[in-house]
């Protein structure tokens, strides 16, 4: 006979989170079992219902808050429960500011064996709503007709249909109802799985922080749009800031949410945007910080730690994108190489290494950073690598370990990765000491942080 008490579908607990998961749920335990509760906070107590075992956990869902943090708050948006975008906005900004700080200095001591207490937070609290200045939405036609636009709901690719995101900067919200009710009316199929029908399948919006430049774009399966070019000289007179209308062919059914050929319907292809008093060109394809003052913010670190230890010299910059690292750390002196795979962002760097008359102290090169990493590294003072989610290659890591730079700066998108990359740079035997540590939030309201790691050589050792 089970117990009565046996975890089982349906059963109903009192449970207290400890801690919140990468979704934002809530996190108990239960005899040995962790229990994932949605909309529960660390040091809240509810009971609970039990739906579905996932291995080591439990799925539940909350029927009763008994006992409520005080970093609990209503959120600003109506749809915050249901929506993907956004896992925190229940969270006041104090409290998410401690949980992302604990998160980061847990996990790279859990994961890497690295101890090291913040240098410095950047957080501002000032800015936790209206920071994005960029949204890739997708899109539905529903059956009766109607264009549905908004991010999933949350565990499904089902969208919630939206006229408005807080999380979006003012300028570019202000562009979703109008444009939404032109799709309708354009009447253009709509599909952002491209499962039931092909056609529209993200509106995308660009705004620079500083200029007030917009971008729209629209990312379809076939250019097959009817008077697109009517709707875009509409949209060009509409608003005066509009720099350009832009159309994105993805005809393929992947993760990819851009293809590789933009073309322009009206106006020109980018944006202008200032970093750090620099002057960058983004179109619709370059990837960009989405916080343009906290891009900023983490770049002035890392190039005032740089003339700290450095004070002049070679850097490398590797994974450098369109030179948003490499160009301010020219601005100050410094002679640098960067290294990327994407031919369309090294093509951006050039022209913005030109435009802002640094062409004699940058050197872009276009390549993997594996491949072309360890002939660069001999002539170098220091090095800055900002790869993407997945981290360091191994091989990267061997290349760095083989002939460890004095100084090496990693700003990460994923601290899990980052603190499996120190493991090997900056712990037991390895030839790294850890610095300072930045943690930076670029992305408010959700459990995403960036974290800065700067390192200084203690020895040559490679570890074993």
């Amino acid at each position: 006979m089970p117990r009565d008490d046996a975890p089982r579908p349906g059963l109903t607990l009192e449970v207290q989170a400890t801690d919140l998961d990468r979704d934002g749920c809530g996190l108990a335990r239960w005899q040995g079992w962790v229990i994932v509760v949605p909309d529960l906070l660390p040091g809240e107590v509810a009971k609970i219902q039990l739906l579905q075992r996932q291995r080591s956990r439990w799925r539940s869902r909350r029927l009763d808050l008994i006992h409520r943090s005080e970093d609990r708050k209503r959120p600003t948006c109506i749809l915050a429960s249901d929506c993907g975008g956004c896992t925190l906005q229940h969270v006041a900004a104090t409290g998410q500011q401690h949980w992302k700080e604990r998160q980061l200095t847990e996990t790279l001591s859990r994961l890497g064996g690295v101890s090291r207490s913040i240098t410095q937070s950047h957080f501002n609290h000032q800015r936790s709503l209206g920071y994005r200045n960029r949204a890739l939405i997708p899109l539905k036609r529903e059956p009766k007709g109607s264009i549905r636009l908004g991010y999933y709901k949350r565990g499904s690719h089902r969208i919630i249909n939206l006229n408005h995101c807080p999380v979006l900067d003012p300028r570019l919200d202000a562009l979703i109802e109008p444009l939404k009710l032109d799709l309708d009316r354009a009447g253009w199929s709509a599909d952002h799985d491209l499962r039931d029908d092909q056609g529209l399948r993200h509106l995308g919006l660009r705004v620079g922080h500083y200029s007030g430049d917009l971008l729209i774009t629209l990312v379809s399966s076939h250019d097959r749009l009817k008077n697109l070019q009517t709707w875009a000289t509409r949209w060009m007179d509409r608003w005066p800031n509009l720099r350009g209308v832009t159309l994105n062919l993805q005809p393929i059914r992947n993760n990819l949410i851009l293809g590789k050929e933009t073309r322009v319907i009206a106006g020109q292809d980018s944006i202008r945007e200032t970093v750090c008093g620099l002057n960058l060109e983004l179109d619709t394809s370059t990837f960009f910080q989405v916080n343009t003052p906290q891009a900023e913010a983490i770049i002035t670190v890392i190039c005032n730690w740089m003339k700290s230890v450095v004070g002049h010299g070679r850097i490398l910059d590797a994974y450098c994108g369109i030179g948003t690292i490499s160009l301010p750390l020219a601005a100050q002196g410094f002679e640098v190489v960067g290294i990327e795979r994407h031919p369309t962002s090294i093509n951006q760097a050039i022209q913005n290494a030109e435009r802002n008359g640094l062409s004699k102290r940058c050197h872009f090169l276009h390549g993997d950073v594996d491949g072309l990493l360890a002939s660069e590294l001999s002539r170098c003072d220091a090095v800055v690598v900002d790869p993407p989610r997945r981290g360091l290659d191994q091989a990267v890591l061997n290349t760095l370990l083989a002939c460890p730079p004095p100084y090496l700066a990693y700003l990460s998108c994923d601290p899990a990765t980052q603190a499996r990359d120190l493991k090997q740079l900056a712990s037991h035997e390895g030839p790294y000491t850890t610095d300072e540590l930045h943690p930076v939030d670029f992305f408010p309201q959700t459990s995403h942080l960036e974290s800065l790691v700067l390192l200084r050589r203690v020895s040559c050792a490679v570890p074993r």
